[in-house]
């Protein structure tokens, strides 16, 4: 891949790490609902998506590092 191409895929990345610790929050406080088994489900599956954040992350920053190697 070519270096601006890598560098896209960084920030696309690390946008979608923001995005993910958002609609973790978003999930969490909008799906749970009144009854206790949705709350429950709700905190489960916002923990599951805040998750997806570290790997965008580590994505974002294992695509820069290639990306600056692809410039020399």
């Amino acid at each position: 891949m070519k270096s601006n191409q890598l560098k896209l895929l960084s920030n696309i990345c690390f946008f979608f790490g923001f995005a993910s610790i958002l609609g973790s929050i978003a999930i969490w406080f909008l799906t749970g609902g009144t009854e206790e088994v949705g709350k429950a489900h709700a905190e489960r599956f916002g923990i599951f998506v805040g998750l997806w954040a570290p790997t965008f992350f580590i994505l974002s920053n294992r695509f820069d590092r290639f990306s600056e190697r692809q410039g020399d």
